[in-house]
């Protein structure tokens, strides 16, 4: 599976080590993704995601059916 948040899209992005004597390697920065089960109360069944911890805040926020909604139609969910 990639390393791609199913909610808000967040992927690995490249960048560089820099040393004390300014050589640079290449490195990634990985988002912090956790797999994580949700209950849709609307339609009484239970969603398994790979997302952010900044996808779970908006979760907690605004509302797993909302935020499903939205991820749908901005094509970042994938089923």
């Amino acid at each position: 599976m990639s390393r791609i948040c199913e909610i808000t899209g967040k992927k690995v992005m490249v960048g560089n080590n820099v040393s004390h004597a300014n050589n640079k390697t290449k490195r990634k920065f990985y988002p912090n993704l956790q797999t994580k089960k949700f209950f849709v109360p609307e339609t009484g069944e239970t969603v398994v995601l790979k997302v952010s911890a900044n996808a779970i805040r908006t979760i907690d926020k605004n509302g797993i059916a909302s935020v499903l909604a939205k991820a749908k139609a901005n094509g970042n969910i994938l089923f």
